[in-house]
């Protein structure tokens, strides 16, 4: 590289975003992640002694995957591949199996292959990799949003360590901003810049532990910034709205629909409130949730309050004549029902058993008293005979077997003793006892 080339690499690094200018170039400057970097912890020992294996680097955007990457390209002595997964198909990934083979082969050096997304490759382009990683052609290090479990194939994970990048936390995100705010060479020291304490609060609780948002938002605010100080209102003014985490195709999806479930299953309102929140201003499809309410109202309620289930449908119904933003007070107080309402999940299990039961003992036959008789050859044959009709006693109640022969006895309905089960409880015993003293 010659002095011109030096010259336009740090003009480009002067108009490049913050986030970008402010990115570490060693482990010393990088913050966060101490589970991995700290002194003797796994990746750090990795690192150091130049001993890479294949990982995956697993985090949510802004966790620092790219930049531990490139981090690690600077201190290993490998050959080392940036690869981008959105950007490359199968013509890519033979050019740099070659170029890793060639690397081997003339210059003795291992290569390490960092494929950015690689839970966007589809199967038959993870499989091209399988056999080279399995032969050292390269070590692969992958980063991902999504979880591996799903989206790398089994064969490809198994020879990969997961190592799980955590969000930034505030005080962590805090710290980042301070020295882009310091740093004279890449940062905005040279604007001479303060801020004030509660807009650098602000800015690191909005960033939700992403360090690119946070830096953008600095760099906005900076901007905006009266007499060299950024206030509260100049980073607010910065913020505007920021996207929230979620993916309606990805794994905070199935997260947040399932902490809004277990909240109503644990009868705490005010958490199922709170993550309702979360998915309609994350933009998910209401009739989704409630479609979800429904079946909880079923199978986490059931008839400790039968009213959960017409609560649930009943909301299904008005929002769907109502819509968005007013179907949002629907939303709030079916989730409140469900989730003060008493619980029960005795139906639930005892569908369940019921068919586990079914699959496992076959079509047993009808008893003959049971059987329907329109016919007088039925009836001839036995159908209906010795059937009692409850109707015709006083309780509208009668003893009588109804199961097959070989499942006699059989309980698959056990309600529970409190809400309305109770009641029912208290009912069944009450007929249990008198077939008893008959």
């Amino acid at each position: 590289m010659d002095l011109f080339d030096n010259r336009a690499a740090a003009e480009r690094l002067r108009e490049a975003p913050l986030a970008e200018r402010m990115r570490p170039r060693t482990l010393e400057e990088y913050v966060g992640q101490e589970h991995l970097l700290g002194q003797g912890k796994l990746l750090r020992r990795l690192v150091e002694s130049d001993q890479l294996t294949s990982l995956i680097f697993w985090g949510p955007p802004g966790s620092g995957k790219t930049t531990l990457a490139r981090i690690i390209a600077n201190a290993t002595r490998a050959h080392f591949i940036f690869f981008s997964a959105i950007l490359s198909g199968m013509k890519e990934i033979r050019e740099v199996i070659k170029e890793a083979e060639d690397e081997r082969k003339f210059r003795g050096r291992p290569t390490i292959l960092f494929i950015d997304e690689i839970h966007r490759f589809n199967k038959s382009q993870q499989d091209a990799f399988l056999p080279h990683v399995e032969r050292g052609t390269f070590t692969i290090i992958g980063a991902t949003t999504e979880n591996p479990s799903f989206e790398v194939i089994a064969p490809l994970l198994s020879r990969c360590k997961v190592l799980v990048l955590n969000p930034l936390t505030e005080e962590e995100t805090a710290s980042i901003l301070s020295s882009a705010l310091r740093d004279e060479e890449r940062g905005l020291g040279s604007q001479r810049l303060a801020i004030a304490p509660e807009a650098l609060t602000f800015i690191a609780g909005q960033a939700g532990g992403d360090a690119r948002v946070a830096l953008n938002t600095l760099e906005t605010a900076a901007r905006l910034a009266t007499e060299g100080v950024i206030t509260l209102e100049s980073a607010r003014e910065a913020v505007q709205k920021k996207p929230l985490l979620y993916d309606k195709g990805g794994e905070e999806h199935y997260n947040v629909i399932s902490a809004f479930i277990k909240s109503m299953r644990g009868s705490d309102p005010d958490a199922a409130l709170y993550w309702l929140a979360r998915m309609l201003e994350s933009g998910e499809d209401p009739l989704f949730i409630l479609r979800r309410m429904i079946i909880l109202a079923s199978e986490d309620i059931g008839n400790a309050d039968p009213r959960a289930l017409q609560m649930a449908v009943a909301a299904l119904q008005g929002f769907q004549m109502v819509g968005m933003p007013e179907g949002r007070i629907i939303l709030g107080q079916a989730a409140t029902y469900l989730a003060t309402a008493p619980k029960s999940n005795a139906s639930y299990v005892g569908i369940d058993e019921a068919i586990a039961e079914v699959r496992q003992s076959g079509a047993q036959p009808v008893p003959l008293h049971v059987r329907n008789a329109p016919t007088r050859l039925m009836k001839d044959l036995g159908y209906g005979k010795g059937y009692l009709y409850a109707h015709a006693y006083d309780t509208g109640y009668v003893a009588q077997d109804y199961l097959p022969d070989q499942l006699a006895g059989k309980k698959f309905y056990r309600p529970a003793g409190h809400g309305y089960e109770k009641t029912i409880k208290e009912r069944m015993e009450y007929l249990k006892g008198k077939e008893e003293k008959k």
